[in-house]
């Protein structure tokens, strides 16, 4: 096996040199530098990570940490989305990826510090995490840099990466309003999640705004799952038949509302008008073709990757990104009759 010493003797350098130049120091001249790249290139060299990890104290390695991945959140695909982002800019940056997942049980027998230890990561993106998560307050009080997706918590040494959820709502139900739905439910995710915080805020807005009493018994929680939004849904119009449009938190959750609906008899969008929101790969296959709030999931990866990086190997302190969403009209929307 090829070691520093054999390019060295080869390039005819020290072997401080060849260390230096293939570990990107700035020291070390171009021509030099070149010359030791063709040399490590012809003898077949590769690094050993695990012995320069130890020398450097990193491991040129960050953690995408999961809550609650499913076979259900596979179908959303929004975190396989996300995983696409994050490992587009790690490659990028000749940084490795390493994906965990974590639920109640594995909390209770590691804290977040030593899983993170356990996997020896610089530092870990976290995605899905719920406000009661005891790992929350983990990661604010950790010394371990982070990055939050959707989760606005931030410290010296968390950022986070969001769309403007509150916004993205009020988008939704002011285009329910301009077809002229006044009586607007919502099907929102639960009420641990810091983005159904923002869209229930988003859709209390848009009605005020127009100048409408917001009905609490016109919301309700599907926990951003298809088979629970079915049933919520189905409670609500019956009880509520005066509804005429459902906002929902989720494209999924959306998806089941309309299933909901076609059950009890009634035709989308004639007899009611459902909105998503994600816009996931599934909203512009079902018939009818979902309206909805689309995020740029992947972009959300990518910046949380870039965020993290930056903190890693520039020193930067943490930021707050918000990205922007975009309304998507397709055949689930229509006037009031």
């Amino acid at each position: 096996m090829t070691t520093i010493k054999d390019i060295a003797k080869a390039a005819g350098v020290s072997v401080t040199t060849v260390s230096r130049a293939l570990n990107g120091y700035s020291d070390v001249k171009e021509l030099t530098r070149q010359k030791i790249a063709a040399v490590a290139k012809e003898m077949n060299y590769s690094p050993n990570t695990l012995a320069r990890s130890l020398v450097m104290n990193k491991s040129q390695t960050i953690g995408l940490l999961v809550s609650g991945f499913t076979k259900e959140s596979v179908k959303d695909n929004f975190t396989v989305e996300v995983l696409a982002g994050v490992n587009e800019c790690t490659s990028e940056m000749n940084y490795d990826l390493v994906l965990f997942n974590t639920n109640s049980s594995m909390q209770r027998e590691k804290t977040y510090t030593q899983l993170c230890r356990e996997r020896r990561v610089d530092g870990v993106i976290i995605q899905g995490i719920r406000t009661d998560d005891p790992y929350l307050k983990e990661v604010v009080d950790s010394d371990i840099p982070c990055v939050l997706i959707d989760i606005p918590i931030s410290s010296d040494r968390v950022g986070y990466v969001t769309t403007d959820n509150e916004l993205g709502a009020d988008k939704a139900v002011q285009h329910l309003l301009e077809l002229g739905h006044r009586n607007i439910g919502m099907v929102n995710g639960h009420e641990y999640a810091f983005v159904s915080q923002k869209r229930l805020n988003g859709y209390k807005r848009a009605l005020e705004n127009a100048g409408i009493s917001f009905n609490p018994e016109f919301v309700v929680d599907g926990s951003f799952k298809e088979g629970e939004a079915n049933f919520v849904t189905k409670d609500l119009l019956m009880k509520h038949p005066e509804i005429t449009a459902l906002f929902c938190a989720s494209d999924l959750m959306a998806i089941g509302a309309m299933k909901a609906a076609q059950e009890l008899g009634k035709k989308v969008p004639e007899d009611i008008s459902i909105i998503g929101y994600d816009d996931i790969l599934l909203a512009s296959y079902v018939s009818p073709a979902l309206t909805t709030i689309a995020q740029n999931k992947f972009q959300l990866g990518f910046e949380a990757a870039r965020m993290l990086l930056d903190l890693l190997t520039k020193g930067d302190q943490p930021k707050q990104v918000i990205l922007n969403t975009e309304l998507k009209k397709r055949e689930s929307t229509g006037l009031q009759q």
